[in-house]
């Protein structure tokens, strides 16, 4: 049977309208493209088209989440055995998803590893309620640490990219926070780079594993999609000693993108120049975290420590330091053991800090490890120490003080360890000890010296155990600092090294 003449021109007229509407789908549906490209090792710039130009960043937005709480973690206030409590913002973000329900609780370890794997919304989310308090704090929090790292053309308002007016981000930014990420937190580095991971509830696959085992030289960093910001890469590679990272906004696929980046990368292996001295990024001013911080201690299985008070949002045991002192003190020379005993007297001019604090702690028990006695007198805002010891004077200072037995709670059995190896007489050599020892304990190497002063002050008072009677010293070198605490004996060295590490701080010991 023929076909009617109006059934071939029904058809003409049904494939002309079908094309038009793929064509115009399609261009509505087209997001623009940018790239960036630069020598990591430099920040020198390799290549650039529309890097400028703010555009959503989609799931690239979870390497500032991420790149915020290594900040917390390595500033002491929280550890990654920390225990979030999901918020029902964070149970309710769309796919794709950890499976997170309202009200769990999830150790940080997790939570970090879905969202820089899995690239998870409900875990993003949770970390940014968690630290945060609110989605909208969180991301002005996530927009201010952008400006000081540089990110001029970036504005968050959420912890996972998902689409937000005004949540924009460039391909020239993106590659900044990429290499922040890699020259400031290199001990969480290599999470990126995982084809899979645990995250407490599944095993994660990584959404950037194509192009991982695809391009030689490739371990990280991250993707990202939707609709109206097309197909994101942030990815970092590492041939001959040249490091690259680049930015790719607006594919069109997984495959295109993926190509792209490839291209892009032989470009710039091409074009970069080996035997580069590097040039570290400087990280963001750790002096932004809010002075009441947490300090999240744990035990030395990696729990939270039961002797600490809870945390109202259920993130953990914390136990709050207060370390501002309103008078610097000249030290007192050093007292004639021959000379009778005499009654020293420590006054400083601020309000008497509260008993459960460490200088509380240290008041109460250097009286108690005296015949003196501690008096306040909280209306003139004075603390007043009189100490008299039987053989020779106590000198005490604010915050410093060596008493035989401590009770503050981040204290674990490490005192019995390390009481079981008494102090030995103070001696003068001509090295930098104390003591006489020739161990000590490096905690890394820093840009500026109040940076690793800062440190060691912190971790002095955090594992005091066994760093208590070590001797902090800022050493310069390769133009930078060194943080070291010498005049250890290898036992205590070893010990606070591990203890340290547990609490995810990077640290080695060293012998001369």
């Amino acid at each position: 049977m023929k076909p009617f003449p109006g059934q071939h021109l029904r058809t003409l007229l049904f494939m002309f309208i079908w094309g038009l509407a793929a064509l115009f789908g399609t261009m509505a549906t087209a997001v623009p493209y940018a790239v960036f490209l630069m020598d990591a090792r430099t920040g020198e710039t390799l290549y650039s088209h529309n890097a400028d130009t703010p555009l959503p960043p989609a799931s690239l937005t979870k390497m500032m989440t991420l790149y915020i709480t290594f900040q917390e973690i390595e500033a002491g206030h929280l550890t990654l055995d920390s225990m979030i409590t999901v918020s029902q913002n964070a149970a309710n973000q769309a796919p794709t998803r950890l499976g997170l329900k309202a009200g769990q609780k999830v150790a940080l370890r997790y939570l970090i590893r879905a969202a820089a794997v899995k690239s998870a919304n409900d875990a993003a989310a949770a970390i940014g309620d968690a630290l945060g308090g609110s989605p909208e704090k969180w991301g002005a929090k996530m927009t201010a640490t952008a400006q000081r790292l540089g990110m001029m053309h970036s504005t968050f308002k959420n912890a996972n990219g998902l689409p937000a007016p005004g949540h924009l981000s460039t391909a020239h930014d993106m590659s900044i926070l990429g290499r922040h990420l890699f020259y400031d937190f290199p001990q969480y580095y290599n999470i990126f780079s995982r084809r899979s991971t645990d995250a407490g509830l599944a095993t994660v696959a990584n959404t950037n594993r194509k192009f991982l085992d695809g391009y030689d030289g490739a371990d990280g960093i991250k993707t990202g999609y939707t609709a109206a910001a097309g197909f994101n890469l942030t990815a970092s590679a590492e041939r001959n000693g040249v490091r690259l990272i680049g930015t790719i906004f607006g594919g069109t696929s997984t495959a295109m993108r993926n190509q792209k980046m490839a291209e892009l990368l032989d470009l710039g292996f091409k074009k970069a120049k080996p035997g580069v001295v590097t040039v570290k990024p400087v990280p963001a001013d750790p002096e932004t975290t809010p002075p009441d911080a947490a300090l999240v201690a744990s035990t030395d299985d990696g729990s939270a420590d039961p002797a600490l008070p809870v945390v109202d949002n259920g993130a953990g045991k914390t136990l709050r330091l207060n370390l501002a002192l309103t008078t610097s003190p000249v030290p007192q020379p050093r007292p004639d053991p021959a000379q009778p005993a005499i009654v020293d007297v420590a006054t400083v001019s601020a309000p008497p800090p509260p008993a459960d604090s460490l200088q509380g702690q240290a008041l109460t028990l250097a009286s108690a490890a005296t015949t003196g006695a501690v008096a306040t007198t909280p209306s003139q805002g004075i603390v007043t120490v009189t100490a008299t010891a039987a053989s020779q004077p106590l000198q005490l200072a604010v915050g410093e003080v060596r008493p035989a037995k401590r009770n503050a709670p981040i204290f674990t059995d490490s005192d019995e360890k390390v009481a079981a190896n008494p102090a030995k007489p103070e001696v003068v050599t001509r090295i930098s000890t104390s003591g006489g020892e020739n161990w000590g304990v490096n905690l890394g190497h820093y840009t500026t010296r109040a940076e690793a002063e800062r440190l060691l002050l912190k971790m002095q008072l955090v594992e005091s155990a066994t760093l208590g009677d070590g001797l902090r010293k800022v050493i310069e070198r390769n133009g930078g600092y060194d943080a070291d605490f010498m005049g250890l004996n290898r036992d205590n060295a070893d010990l606070a090294c591990r203890r340290l590490q547990s609490r995810a701080v990077q640290c080695f010991t060293i012998g001369q």
